[in-house]
Protein backbone atom coordinates (compact mmCIF):
# COMPACT_ATOMS: atom_id res chain seq x y z
CA UNK A 1 0.00 0.00 0.00
CA UNK A 2 1.04 3.39 -0.98
CA UNK A 3 0.88 6.39 1.48
CA UNK A 4 -0.16 9.83 -0.20
CA UNK A 5 0.20 12.74 1.88
CA UNK A 6 -2.40 15.45 0.65
CA UNK A 7 -1.11 19.47 -0.47
CA UNK A 8 -3.23 20.22 2.61
CA UNK A 9 -2.20 18.06 5.17
CA UNK A 10 1.55 18.96 3.93
CA UNK A 11 1.09 22.40 4.41
CA UNK A 12 -0.78 21.73 7.90
CA UNK A 13 2.65 19.82 9.19
CA UNK A 14 4.87 22.75 8.15
CA UNK A 15 2.80 25.68 9.63
CA UNK A 16 2.82 23.78 12.93
CA UNK A 17 6.67 23.36 13.09
CA UNK A 18 7.20 27.29 11.50
CA UNK A 19 9.04 29.26 13.44
CA UNK A 20 5.88 31.68 14.49
CA UNK A 21 4.43 28.49 16.34
CA UNK A 22 7.68 27.55 18.08
CA UNK A 23 8.03 31.37 19.26
CA UNK A 24 4.70 31.35 21.06
CA UNK A 25 6.04 28.32 23.78
CA UNK A 26 9.67 30.17 23.38
CA UNK A 27 11.34 30.72 26.97
CA UNK A 28 14.77 32.56 28.07
CA UNK A 29 16.43 32.68 31.25
CA UNK A 30 18.95 35.51 31.51
CA UNK A 31 21.83 35.81 33.78
CA UNK A 32 24.92 38.02 33.70
CA UNK A 33 27.84 37.24 35.35
CA UNK A 34 32.17 37.21 36.43
CA UNK A 35 32.67 34.20 34.41
CA UNK A 36 31.12 30.55 33.35
CA UNK A 37 31.56 27.13 34.90
CA UNK A 38 30.31 24.02 33.28
CA UNK A 39 27.71 25.85 31.42
CA UNK A 40 26.53 27.72 34.14
CA UNK A 41 27.17 31.11 35.28
CA UNK A 42 29.40 32.39 38.54
CA UNK A 43 29.55 35.19 40.40
CA UNK A 44 26.01 36.66 38.78
CA UNK A 45 24.87 39.57 40.11
CA UNK A 46 23.82 43.54 39.08
CA UNK A 47 26.66 45.77 39.58
CA UNK A 48 30.57 44.95 39.08
CA UNK A 49 33.93 46.56 40.09
CA UNK A 50 35.21 49.24 37.36
CA UNK A 51 37.93 46.61 36.86
CA UNK A 52 35.87 43.58 36.24
CA UNK A 53 37.37 43.29 32.58
CA UNK A 54 34.90 41.18 30.90
CA UNK A 55 31.12 40.54 31.94
CA UNK A 56 29.50 37.24 30.57
CA UNK A 57 25.64 37.36 29.46
CA UNK A 58 24.28 33.37 30.53
CA UNK A 59 20.86 32.61 28.51
CA UNK A 60 18.83 29.37 28.94
CA UNK A 61 16.21 29.49 25.85
CA UNK A 62 13.84 26.82 25.86
CA UNK A 63 11.32 25.79 22.51
CA UNK A 64 13.83 27.61 19.98
CA UNK A 65 16.12 24.72 18.71
CA UNK A 66 17.05 25.08 15.19
CA UNK A 67 16.89 28.94 15.74
CA UNK A 68 19.02 31.82 16.27
CA UNK A 69 19.02 34.54 19.06
CA UNK A 70 20.82 37.68 19.70
CA UNK A 71 22.41 39.12 22.64
CA UNK A 72 22.93 43.00 22.24
CA UNK A 73 25.32 44.29 24.79
CA UNK A 74 23.96 48.16 25.00
CA UNK A 75 25.99 50.96 26.68
CA UNK A 76 25.11 54.43 25.80
CA UNK A 77 24.86 54.57 22.24
CA UNK A 78 27.28 52.16 21.48
CA UNK A 79 25.51 48.71 20.70
CA UNK A 80 27.25 44.92 19.95
CA UNK A 81 24.98 42.40 18.80
CA UNK A 82 26.46 38.83 19.06
CA UNK A 83 24.34 35.66 16.85
CA UNK A 84 23.65 32.37 19.01
CA UNK A 85 22.91 29.33 17.05
CA UNK A 86 20.09 27.57 19.55
CA UNK A 87 21.24 23.94 18.81
CA UNK A 88 18.30 21.90 21.16
CA UNK A 89 15.85 22.72 23.84
CA UNK A 90 16.63 23.51 26.31
CA UNK A 91 19.78 25.42 25.10
CA UNK A 92 22.45 27.27 27.07
CA UNK A 93 24.50 29.50 25.22
CA UNK A 94 26.51 32.98 26.51
CA UNK A 95 28.49 36.01 24.77
CA UNK A 96 31.09 38.06 26.89
CA UNK A 97 31.88 41.58 26.74
CA UNK A 98 35.63 43.24 27.79
CA UNK A 99 34.91 46.42 29.39
CA UNK A 100 37.68 48.91 30.12
CA UNK A 101 37.27 50.56 33.10
CA UNK A 102 36.60 53.73 30.91
CA UNK A 103 33.33 52.08 29.67
CA UNK A 104 32.21 52.58 33.39
CA UNK A 105 28.48 52.70 33.60
CA UNK A 106 25.14 51.34 32.79
CA UNK A 107 24.56 48.49 30.96
CA UNK A 108 22.01 46.14 29.11
CA UNK A 109 21.78 42.85 27.57
CA UNK A 110 18.91 42.83 25.15
CA UNK A 111 17.90 39.02 24.43
CA UNK A 112 16.24 38.64 20.33
CA UNK A 113 15.11 36.29 18.50
CA UNK A 114 16.02 35.84 14.84
CA UNK A 115 13.24 38.60 13.59
CA UNK A 116 14.36 41.37 16.35
CA UNK A 117 11.68 40.68 18.63
CA UNK A 118 12.84 41.55 22.31
CA UNK A 119 12.75 38.33 24.61
CA UNK A 120 14.49 39.47 27.93
CA UNK A 121 16.41 42.05 29.08
CA UNK A 122 18.99 42.10 31.79
CA UNK A 123 20.82 45.64 33.21
CA UNK A 124 23.99 45.68 35.32
CA UNK A 125 26.46 48.33 36.47
CA UNK A 126 30.42 48.75 36.00
CA UNK A 127 31.84 50.44 38.43
CA UNK A 128 30.35 52.97 41.31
Amino acid sequence: MRLRLSTAFASALLVVASPAVLSAQLSVEVQVARQIVDRMPQDPGTSFPVDVGEVFCWSRVTGAAGTTIQHVWIHGEMEFPFSLDIGGSPWRTWTSKTIPPEWAGDWRVEIRDADGTLLDTVSFTVGS
